[in-house]
């Protein structure tokens, strides 16, 4: 069953943690939602309220676009491993690229990596727990190196 948050929990926060890739959600007010899968340790918490994720080039845009039309996000975190649980974090997210005045301040969270474009920050709304009882496990073999070579 569903249960909804209106702040991170140390447990969800661990959750996170524990995690090794995420998916991210924006839509423009008219037009396709964007779906993207996301991973090189580049998510961070930053508070109850608060989460961050670095921005990497190898796909297109859109996000950076939806977000500069009406800041509507959903990050979703899913366990591949022995304990199933879907997290659905709901936010209005903020784009701080590389020439902002506010990207020392957000860059000093993960490690510098290649194609490094942006920062997406987001004020969490709410968030939503499922159970992911239907979703298959999979283990972790590795990161793929091809961005970094």
């Amino acid at each position: 069953m569903a249960k909804f948050f209106t702040e991170l929990t140390e447990p969800l926060k661990a959750f996170i943690a524990g995690q090794q890739m995420f998916f991210v959600a924006t839509a423009p007010v008219t037009g396709r939602v964007s779906l993207s899968p996301k991973g090189m340790d580049t998510f961070r918490v930053i508070d109850d309220k608060t989460v961050a994720y670095l921005d990497i080039t190898g796909s297109g845009n859109e996000t950076s676009a939806h977000l500069e039309e009406n800041g509507r996000i959903t990050v979703m975190f899913c366990s591949f491993g022995a304990k199933p649980l879907i997290l659905r974090l709901y936010g209005r997210g903020e784009v701080v690229r590389l020439d902002s005045s506010a990207w020392d301040d957000w860059i000093g969270h993960f490690n510098p990596e290649p194609g490094m474009r942006q920062v997406m920050v987001i004020a969490l709304e709410s968030l939503q727990t499922s159970c992911g009882y239907g979703v298959p496990r999979y283990e972790l073999v590795g990161e793929r190196d091809t961005l970094r070579k």
